[in-house]
């Protein structure tokens, strides 16, 4: 029950935060281009990165690393918990798994907000 607290509070957190980071940045933004977003990613992946480093260190324990990670970067984007998982599947060896982690998932990604928007599309 704990471990819920932790997740929830570091979820309700990270999108609080990317709510705020990402329309101020869009505020100051001009054209279309999605900054907002695109820098939240970019946090989030450091963030990301940054926690589990210090863990591996033994610098973070578990319910820090609950709530950094599956909270705030969970809440803040789920982009930083994929970056993450391609790292891994990197360094444990696995480059082609990695690859086709990354090409699967932006391509469906992709193909399933296409698919989705078009049964609904104005």
């Amino acid at each position: 029950m704990e471990a819920i607290l932790y997740v929830g509070a570091g979820g309700f957190t990270g999108s609080v935060l990317r709510y705020l980071i990402g329309q101020y940045l869009q505020g100051k933004a001009s054209g279309g281009f999605p900054v907002g977003t695109l820098t939240v990613n970019i946090i989030g992946c450091f963030v990301i990165g940054l926690v589990y480093a210090l863990a591996s260190k033994g610098q973070v324990s578990s319910d820090w690393k609950l709530f950094l990670v599956t909270g705030i970067c969970g809440g803040f984007t789920t982009f930083s918990a994929f970056s993450n998982d391609i790292l891994m599947l990197f360094k444990s060896g696995n480059t082609i798994s990695g690859i086709i982690y990354l090409s699967v998932s932006v391509i469906a990604g992709l193909l399933a907000t296409i698919a989705a928007y078009s049964l609904v599309k104005p």
